[in-house]
């Protein structure tokens, strides 16, 4: 069953563990920032380009998911949506349509995640509102992106877990066959290791609360240095761990940000460019991504990797329009690469223009 449990849906159909896609087009936009439309090689079909922000409507805490030739995009409030035309174009496709009622009174669907299990999509959610003191994580499953999906309940919530602000999951196979989950939100990002076909807790909730690990961040008060959202990717002997920092939600003044650690191993110790280790510490981690002219607070990302072989990170970003915060709308960068194997964002900054990922249509 280990073998059948895809990594992260990224890299589920035709690149490497760990394998995202998605892409949308379109002309000139007046949100600000840097210019990223550099020529493609000759060599290369043509995708065309997409401009930022992507599509202009509330999708916060976007996750991507590529399926055959089409993508889908799962967002907070249970929201999906559909390009079948390799992200130029995006359909509202509504809700998942699930409602649990096993978290807080007034909670909500928040900060999705979806893996594949055999023939099977496995979203994970997060079950919260604000200032809630017992948010949790829960998970549905279908057979198809569009659902009909089927609510299984929850995992934890933050007591039965003993972490604080239990939301924002992670889920993701190791090389090592094993399904990993990390989750939290600036009370420390934590790790454990799921059932094979990742429905449950491994070794029971009483042994999962006992062996987490601390991924990221700190337990204790609210700390907006620290980290919430997190991803793994897996790359050329390398787990990458994206985190949002700063805050998320307050429109123009927010300061929600990307940043970077690596490691060897699943559950980390995941470290920065200069070393430093992103468990225990605020202010750690390589800034990828950042706030620049009109685009604020981008931040709480997934990644996708295109049939070229190229990264992109999708995330959702404030929009200054004559003073006025839009969003959180949907936004895509491309990742550029070192030859150290870091990562980075060119400029640090969302673009007002991005080379279209390439998406091969089905025969």
């Amino acid at each position: 069953m280990k073998k059948k449990f895809l990594a992260r849906i990224f890299c589920v159909l035709f690149a490497a563990v760990f394998a995202l896609a998605g892409c949308s087009a379109g002309g000139a936009s007046s949100s600000g920032g840097a210019s990223d439309s550099a020529s493609s090689v000759e060599e290369e079909p043509d995708p065309g380009y997409i401009d930022n922000p992507v599509v202009e409507r509330d999708m916060a805490d976007p996750h991507i998911l590529r399926w055959e030739d089409k993508l889908y995009i799962y967002s907070t409030g249970g929201q999906i949506s559909r390009s079948d035309d390799g992200g130029i174009t995006w359909e509202s496709l509504g809700t998942v349509g699930i409602s649990p009622d096993w978290g807080t009174y007034g909670a909500g669907f928040w900060a999705p995640d979806i893996v594949q299990s055999g023939d099977k999509l496995l979203l994970y959610y997060s079950l919260s509102v604000w200032d809630d003191p017992n948010p949790g994580i829960g998970v549905a499953s279908a057979e198809h992106p569009e659902g009909p999906w089927t609510d299984h309940g929850k995992l934890f919530t933050s007591q039965e877990i003993g972490v604080d602000n239990s939301i924002d999951p992670c889920v993701f196979v190791g090389q090592d066959g094993n399904v990993y989950m990390i989750w939290g939100s600036f009370r420390g990002c934590y790790g454990i290791e799921l059932t094979e076909d990742g429905l449950g807790l491994k070794n029971g909730p009483d042994y999962a609360k006992e062996n987490k690990v601390l991924v990221s961040g700190k337990p204790g008060p609210w700390d907006g240095s620290t980290f919430e959202g997190s991803y793994v990717i897996y790359k050329d002997g390398w787990y990458y761990y994206f985190g949002s920092s700063g805050t998320c939600c307050e429109g123009l003044r927010s300061t929600y940000h990307v940043r970077v650690g690596r490691s060897q191993n699943p559950l980390g110790p995941y470290v920065d460019s200069r070393g430093r280790e992103l468990a225990g510490a605020g202010n750690v981690g390589d800034t990828i991504l950042a706030g620049s002219g009109n685009f604020v607070g981008p931040g709480h990302n997934s990644i996708l990797i295109d049939d070229l072989g190229n990264y992109y990170i999708v995330y959702h970003v404030w929009v200054n329009d004559n003073g006025k915060g839009k969003g959180r709308y949907l936004a895509m960068s491309r990742l550029e690469w070192d030859e150290e194997g870091w990562c980075t964002v060119k400029g640090r900054a969302p673009a007002n223009r991005v080379i279209a990922p390439y998406i091969e249509k089905a025969a």
